[in-house]
């Protein structure tokens, strides 16, 4: 699914306008960004949680080369999917 196939679904559950879903989905995300930018960490009960972690600096090879490169330091975003997130349901065997 990409972000039009979110929106459209959006629209149709919460019998609202292409647009409307569309500004909502558009906020959502950057919301999400604003607080990971500032370093906070974003929790959705049930869905997940949002998160920065600092990964250190290290060394890599070149799968080319072989020859060693210096990666820097850097922050990513991680994402840790909730208990909710996907169905767990399990089936009885006969």
């Amino acid at each position: 699914m990409n972000k039009t196939e979110l929106v459209n679904a959006m629209a149709a559950k919460a019998g609202m306008t292409k647009v409307a879903a569309k500004e909502a989905v558009n906020a959502c995300f950057a919301t999400i960004a604003e607080q990971l930018n500032k370093g906070e960490k974003v929790t959705l009960i049930g869905f997940g949680t949002f998160n920065v972690v600092e990964r250190k600096a290290r060394t890599a090879k070149n799968p080319q080369t072989g020859k060693a490169v210096k990666v820097p330091a850097k922050k990513v975003a991680k994402f840790k999917a909730g208990s909710n997130l996907i169905s767990q349901k399990k089936t009885k065997k006969k």
